[in-house]
């Protein structure tokens, strides 16, 4: 029974779609609102799915490619769903511009961070948080200097890596359920040995 249970986890379904899934439709929703498309709008109005889209279930998906031995997504999953928890709680506590501003150039820091990791994973994967990286250092300086205009543009190029991590997720989603590649997901997988011929 024991081997039964263990051989199921270990066939079971990896996170890595749930996670760019969650992570496209909150920096969509996020920067959209960010934009000024909407009348009497705000990245802040955001929030609520900030928390549990963004937040809780990145976060959870990040607990499960780790428990998988994915440790890039697990990484990535587990520290930008705390950024969107911590963002929402932020968000609603009037937090200052220089608190503002700070929080996201760090969290443009982890950005950076995971573009540099994910080189070799593939167009997508660099995309995603390369646009990312790009959003959030906009949004701290505009937050520093108290630049609207500088905060629409961070909107779009927020706007824009969700699309990329939203397609992403979509892609890999509907490879694995259809069984074949039905949508380019421009990922790597499987890693390349080094000193090996490709």
């Amino acid at each position: 029974m024991d081997n039964d249970v263990s051989t199921a986890r270990t066939a079971g379904a990896g996170a890595t779609a749930l996670g760019y899934l969650a992570l496209g439709l909150t920096l969509i929703a996020f920067g959209l609102l960010s934009t000024g498309v909407f009348d009497n709008t705000a990245a802040a109005d955001a929030a609520g799915l900030a928390l549990v889209v963004g937040g809780v279930t990145q976060f959870v998906a990040g607990m499960w490619e780790f428990y998988g031995g994915n440790g890039f997504t697990g990484t990535a999953f587990a520290l930008l769903g705390a950024f969107w928890v911590t963002w929402s709680a932020e968000s609603g506590a009037g937090a200052s511009k220089e608190v503002t501003g700070l929080f996201m150039l760090l969290w443009a820091l982890l950005a950076l961070s995971l573009t540099m990791a994910a080189w070799q994973m593939g167009g997508v994967a660099q995309a995603a948080f390369g646009l990312l990286t790009v959003s959030t250092a906009l949004f701290g300086i505009a937050a520093l200097a108290s630049n609207g205009g500088l905060g629409k543009a961070a909107g779009w190029v927020g706007l824009a890596a969700g699309a990329v991590a939203w397609y992403g997720g979509t892609a890999l989603l509907t490879n694995a359920t259809w069984g074949r590649r039905a949508l380019a997901d421009g990922w790597r997988l499987a890693m390349p040995h080094r000193g090996h011929a490709a």
